[in-house]
């Protein structure tokens, strides 16, 4: 059954139409249906310079103005490599729209101890998480890069283009 799941999961993270799906939610002021621990994020292309979305888990809330979100694709995933170029960004999740953050790339160290701790919370979550990263990119899941978003509430809330 998990193996089923896990293709399923698989194919729907490699076909850009069902994965992108979830943005049509946020876009529409519906975000909230995808509950606190679904978030989309808004990114400049490091080469466009256009705005980009992507949804993402949520993997850990240490503190009520920052989110954290790991990268199942690793360091080559675009919008992992957008926020290295670039590191202003959006973040709709739940009833907030488009509030204005800053990402960071966390150390290897802080990742492991942050996949640790949601392993620990999510169980469930992690296992069907993990089988579905395995499935999509054919290789085990031994760490995920995170990024910590610090989000601005009070700041200006219009895209900005830098870089």
């Amino acid at each position: 059954m998990a193996s089923s799941l896990n293709r399923i999961g698989a194919y729907l993270l490699r076909n850009p139409r069902l994965a992108r799906a979830p943005i049509w939610l946020y876009r529409h002021r519906l975000g909230w249906l995808m509950g606190p621990r679904v978030l989309m994020l808004e990114h400049r292309g490091r080469v466009s310079g256009a705005a980009q979305f992507v949804c993402l888990e949520v993997v850990d809330r240490p503190g009520a103005d920052m989110i954290v979100v790991a990268s199942g694709f690793g360091t080559r995933a675009q919008w992992y490599r957008n926020l290295q170029a670039n590191p202003t960004c959006r973040v709709s999740v739940g009833w907030n729209n488009g509030t204005p953050a800053l990402a960071r790339m966390m150390s290897d160290e802080e990742s492991a101890a942050t996949l640790m701790r949601y392993q620990q919370a999510h169980p469930r979550a992690w296992r069907t998480l993990r089988g579905v990263i395995e499935e999509a990119t054919s290789r085990p899941v031994t760490g995920l890069p995170m990024v910590e978003l610090r989000l601005r509430p009070h700041e200006e809330r219009s895209p900005t283009r830098s870089g």
